[in-house]
Formats: C-alpha cells, sequence, structure tokens
C-alpha cells in the first residue's frame, strides 16, 4: 500500500493534470491506478451523489470493446466471456469470487471470468473518500475499486457485485429498493440483497446480444 505522503503526490499530480473521475463509472485514464486516501464518513459513490448515465455507459462501452477486440480475433469462441483480474485487491479476493459468482449465475449472455494476465477490467483495494466506484478511460480497460470503510459498514458481497454490474452495463438506481442490486447502499446498511433482479438479468443478457452483435457487426463491416 502506498504511504501518505505518496499518495498525496499522486493525487496532486491527478489534480494537476486534470484527471476527473465522478461516480461509479467516469472515465479516467487506465494507466491511473487509484490512490488510496484517508477514508472519509460518508462514501457517497455507493449511496448517491455525482454519478452519471454517460459515466455508467463508458465503462460498458470499454469492456466491450476488449470483449470485441478478443472475439473478433478468435471467432470460434463458442461464448462471451469478461476476464477479471483481482491480483491487486487480496483482501476481497472471496467477495469478488462470489460477486462473479452471483452474475454467473444469474445471467446467460456473458461470463465472468478470473486470469492472472490480460484483463478486461481489474480490482484493486484502498481507502478513499469516495468509496467504492468503477472507472474506466473508454479504450477497452478500466477498473473496480474497493474501499475498506464502505466495506465494513455495508455487505461487501453487494457493495462488490455491485460494481461489478457496471462493468455488465447496469446504471445505479439509488432510490430502488434492497432488492435491486443496483440501488446500492440507498436501502441502508440493513440491506444484504447480494442478487440481481429479474429487470437487472434480462437487461444485462440484453445488452450482451444485441450490443455484443451490433459491435461485432459494425467491426466486419469496417473490415
Amino acid at each position: 500500500m502506498l504511504s501518505s505522503k505518496t499518495s498525496r503526490r499522486l493525487v496532486a499530480l491527478a489534480l494537476g493534470t486534470g484527471l476527473v473521475s465522478a461516480a461509479l463509472g467516469t472515465a479516467v485514464p487506465a494507466s491511473a491506478q487509484p490512490a488510496p486516501v484517508a477514508p472519509a464518513t460518508a462514501n457517497a459513490r455507493y449511496v448517491g451523489g455525482a454519478e452519471g448515465a454517460a459515466g455508467n455507459k463508458a465503462f460498458f462501452d470499454a469492456v466491450l470493446k476488449s470483449v470485441v477486440k478478443r472475439q473478433t480475433a478468435n471467432p470460434s469462441l463458442a461464448s462471451v466471456t469478461v476476464y477479471y483480474n483481482a491480483s491487486q485487491a487480496p483482501s476481497f479476493r472471496s467477495q469478488i469470487s462470489s460477486a462473479a459468482s452471483i452474475w454467473n449465475s444469474s445471467v446467460s449472455n456473458v461470463k465472468l471470468q478470473s486470469t492472472t494476465g490480460g484483463a478486461d477490467f481489474t480490482y484493486y483495494e484502498g481507502n478513499d473518500s469516495r468509496g467504492s466506484y468503477a472507472s474506466t478511460n473508454g479504450h477497452g480497460s478500466g477498473y473496480i475499486f474497493l474501499d475498506y470503510a464502505q466495506n465494513r459498514q455495508y455487505d461487501s458481497i453487494r457493495v462488490t457485485a455491485h460494481e461489478t454490474g457496471h462493468v455488465l452495463g447496469l446504471p445505479d438506481h439509488y432510490s430502488g429498493p434492497c432488492s435491486e442490486l443496483m440501488s446500492g447502499g440507498g436501502p441502508g446498511t440493513s440491506c444484504t440483497n447480494r442478487y440481481p433482479n429479474t429487470t437487472e438479468r434480462s437487461r444485462v443478457n440484453q445488452l450482451w446480444a444485441n450490443g455484443l452483435a451490433k459491435a461485432l457487426a459494425k467491426v466486419n463491416k469496417a473490415a
């Protein structure tokens, strides 16, 4: 883990170069790894705040682009797989595995699989006043950051499954009930539901059927 002095320098550098990362999915350079900072009492990104639909879509589009590149290079692939690397979040290895299993048992058009090599996105861990979030540069790679304090306050597997939902294309809906995974921390700390509801499952299946087909068709037409 980075020292507090190094962390402050990285944060200052990020601000100085105009790095902007709004809640849950706003584009940031993939080369800029999240720098742990002092935790705050409120973790806005999981309970509400300045998140935007455009940022959520950016993360999905980036992962989709990465998957399309792989599918185009290997047209014989029978299924669509999104690869993740959890080596940078060792404290959350169990939660990440559980979140992947939850999504793999909930949807049929896309599967999540762990890898230690090249991945479509990566998990990181640390302390961040912004809480847990998903972020991308919009060019085929991104990461999910899991905040220590927030994961102690809320059900950790729900937090992880929620953030992973952004990878699969789902936006936040903090005003929703506990039965909605993408309601995040909106229902409060007592909510421990870790599974997407029927609407969320259908939406992910639709996105990975229609979205992938359109993206592949666009690539083939350009070729």
